[in-house]
């Protein structure tokens, strides 16, 4: 799909010393927030796990169960009230490059071009003019957007411009992509075919991936490995590898593993729900 025939030399894949060990490690992390009555509310309560190097990892939970609140911990967004999570070996005190984020909502700059948007971050990391060309005719080529590099945002769908943020996050060579419900907005269509690409790109790149969703079918079809959180307050309930080979399409919601963790899942959320009420 892509109209470059090679990886710039700056985005090789991932091989360092420690790729066998943990990329993300969550420790004992807690988040409480203080309610306008002065109440106290628990968020996480004590969250513990590891993401190894080049891992697609998906967390999966109910509404409300602070998915989304764990990954703004790990982009740096928030701060833990309790514990501490290290990317790359680094204690996570505040928003990195070695962090990427793709976003529910579409956050590109709607006054800058398809191009201008992925070539934000590399210029300001003031690389060589050529070089940059060279990242973002790579991703644009990776997402299928070469023909649209001169669009503006306003003229792309919802699948397209999330097309261009995980271009955008990616370019930057991030150590890991955090992404939070990124398909959520989209339409049934567009979520599958999006869905698609990002099995695709990921097995181009290896990065890292810690992906938030509520949808089971769009875990299992992802994921290497998932973390399902329980709610009120949010913590792991139990961790899952996915033992789908790859590559994946579509049919793998026929096959009898697959089947067999939705069920599993389902019940571990539906027997969190009635712990709850």
């Amino acid at each position: 799909m892509g109209a470059v025939a090679s990886k710039p030399h700056l985005l090789p894949v991932q091989e360092s010393p420690t790729s066998a060990a943990a990329r993300l490690k969550v420790e004992n992390v807690s988040l409480r927030y203080q309610s306008p009555d002065g109440k106290t509310f628990t968020a996480l309560d004590n969250v513990s796990f590891e993401v190894p190097d080049q891992q697609f990892a998906v967390i999966v939970g109910p509404s409300g169960c602070g998915k989304s609140s764990l990954l703004y911990l790990t982009a740096g967004l928030a701060e833990p009230s309790d514990g501490a999570i290290h990317v790359g070996g680094q204690k996570v005190e505040g928003p990195g490059a070695d962090r990427g984020m793709v976003f529910q909502s579409y956050t590109l700059f709607p006054w800058l071009t398809v191009r201008q948007n992925i070539e934000f971050g590399l210029k300001r990391r003031k690389l060589p003019a050529n070089e940059i060309r060279s990242i973002v005719d790579f991703y644009l080529g990776e997402v299928g957007l070469a023909k649209f590099a001169e669009h503006y945002p306003k003229q792309l769908s919802g699948g397209m411009m999330q097309r261009v943020a995980i271009a955008r996050a990616l370019a930057n060579d991030p150590q890991i992509l955090l992404m939070d419900e990124p398909f959520g907005a989209l339409d049934s269509q567009t979520r599958l075919q999006m869905q698609q690409l990002l099995l695709q790109v990921w097995g181009h790149s290896k990065k890292t991936v810690v992906f938030v969703t509520h949808d089971i079918d769009e875990a299992i079809l992802l994921a290497d490995r998932i973390y399902v959180m329980g709610a009120r307050p949010g913590r792991i309930k139990e961790v899952l590898d996915v033992p789908i080979e790859r590559p994946r399409n579509l049919d793998v919601v026929m096959e009898p593993e697959f089947i067999r963790m939705k069920r599993h899942i389902l019940g571990l959320l539906h027997d969190d729900l009635a712990e709850v009420h």
